[in-house]
């Protein structure tokens, strides 16, 4: 561990730890949590160094500074484990994409929704995407009626998050779970 790290300065705040800190009197607190008042430096480096523990600067802006007994080292270790495991648990949300054409067929259209139910039931959201192409940009509005009967059908398991709208040559929308 280089001593940039150790002291914090590569996380964005600088925390001072043993000799760094500056202050002549200092509020101090046990590793348990209790205070052990209000003291000078050089009594409280004493009083961590018999527990074989460092002292770390918590507030530097209170007046005196607080100051903890504690082992730095383990502190580090364990809030880098807390970020790992909130990291982990953290749910990123995927979107699918699912594309249509104005003249879908039934079985078609079935199946397609069928798919969508299942992304919605895995927690994704759905993009849905109807394309014109060639003559279909002259009918728009059976386009219209596609994405409306989409939402209708889903309207049970999904909330529409962006309501289906024109844009260019092709009508975008997107759901979410409920």
């Amino acid at each position: 561990m280089s001593a940039a790290d150790r002291y914090g300065k590569n996380k964005g705040t600088f925390t001072r730890i043993n000799q760094m800190i500056r202050a002549p009197e200092i509020r101090c607190l046990l590793p348990d949590g209790a205070q052990a008042g209000i003291m000078s430096l050089r009594d409280a480096l004493k009083l961590s160094e018999e527990r074989g523990l460092d002292l770390v600067e918590i507030s530097p802006n209170a007046e005196p500074p607080v100051c903890r007994i504690m082992d730095y080292g383990k502190f580090k270790y364990e809030e880098g484990q807390r970020k790992k495991q909130a990291k982990k648990s953290q749910s990123k949300s995927v979107i699918k994409e699912v594309k249509f054409h104005a003249n879908v067929d039934e079985n078609d259209y079935q199946i397609k929704l069928r798919n969508i139910r299942g992304f919605l039931a895995d927690g994704d959201k759905v993009k849905l995407t109807l394309q014109f192409r060639g003559r279909e940009n002259a009918h728009r509005e059976i386009g219209d009626e596609v994405m409306k009967r989409v939402c209708q059908d889903l309207a049970d398991v999904a909330v529409v998050e962006q309501a289906p709208r024109l844009l260019g040559r092709a009508i975008n929308g997107l759901l979410g779970p409920k």
